[in-house]
């Protein structure tokens, strides 16, 4: 087989709890094109799908066609590695165990892997993002949910049955707040995510009734992650007040998973981390206080410098390259 023949790209899937990011990416780990759509879960399978093939076959006709591609690689919550599967995610409203990976290749004719979303973007870190180089990390995903991915010895971390790793339903808080879609009390995701951010804000504003606040120019619908940092930047109290009770229990927890695996670095991840240094400096403080003495002033916490998306698509699209 000459090397003309050999296929060039990959694509890559980063399906989030909002939305769904895809891109075409080279053997060199450049991403060609890139877009995103909807996630809709609370509509079937079959439409999300049709919608992305809608997107994405003229991307894979641009470059030549399925004969040019290797395959295409996907991560999703609750992506299965060992069989291609979403089994029971939180944070999509499809129910039980969706065959994604079955239904991609049937639709597109091309080999299909999958994984967890976290762990996609803890691949992409490590073969060209803030990682790289690196045998011991942890990626923490900060978007609708809590994801994590974590690196040991150089190998992701994945468990007997695929599904190692979900620091983010770890619990922090006892008999904390409820997990509406598990059932679960107090575990990190309800606090760190963004959507933990604006139920943060909500019940600060009622807790603060009365002191003056930004926020408070905002119907509760109307607030998310993004109109508290907007505040936060603009000086409001409650909205710093926000982050800083965030970055408290994010830190507590990322002290707790340093201990077990004495990591390089945790590289943050996600929407969230555009609230920079308000989340960053709160969740380093609160980190380091919760250390034992002989992982203090050790591990680099720092943000992806990769660009939002790209991690993701990066990280999936290396599955099948």
């Amino acid at each position: 087989m000459s090397n003309n023949s050999i296929p060039k790209y990959a694509v890559g899937i980063d399906l989030g709890g909002t939305s769904t990011k895809f891109g075409i990416v080279d053997r060199e780990g450049n991403i060609l094109f890139q877009d995103r759509i909807p996630t809709a879960s609370e509509k079937p399978v079959d439409f999300f799908i049709q919608e992305l093939y809608n997107k994405l076959q003229p991307m894979i006709d641009k470059m030549g066609g399925i004969k040019e591609f290797i395959g295409i690689g996907m991560g999703a919550p609750n992506g299965n590695l060992y069989t291609g599967n979403i089994e029971y995610a939180a944070n999509l409203h499809w129910k039980g165990i969706v065959p994604i990976a079955h239904l991609l290749t049937e639709k597109f004719g091309l080999k299909a892997s999958l994984t967890n979303d976290a762990n996609a973007a803890a691949m992409g870190e490590l073969m060209y993002g803030a990682a790289k180089g690196m045998k011991h990390f942890i990626t923490i995903t900060l978007g609708t949910g809590v994801g994590s991915g974590i690196v040991i010895d150089g190998k992701m971390v994945v468990g007997n049955d695929g599904f190692a790793g979900e620091l983010g339903h770890t619990i922090v808080r006892h008999n904390g707040r409820l997990h509406k879609l598990t059932g679960s009390r107090g575990c990190l995701e309800v606090y760190a995510s963004a959507t933990g951010v604006r139920q943060t804000a909500i019940e600060f504003l009622e807790s603060h009734k009365g002191k003056e606040s930004l926020l408070r120019n905002f119907k509760e619908e109307e607030i998310t992650s993004e109109t508290v940092y907007d505040c936060a930047l603009k000086g409001d109290e409650i909205a710093k007040k926000v982050f800083d009770f965030t970055g408290e229990i994010l830190g507590e927890a990322l002290a707790n998973f340093v201990m077990f695996s004495s990591p390089q670095a945790i590289i943050l991840f996600g929407g969230l981390t555009k609230a920079g240094s308000y989340i960053m400096n709160p969740t380093k403080e609160a980190m380091e206080k919760n250390l034992y003495q002989v992982f203090k002033n050790k591990v680099q916490l720092v943000f992806s410098n990769l660009k939002e998306s790209d991690a993701a698509i990066l990280g999936a699209s290396a599955l099948v390259m």
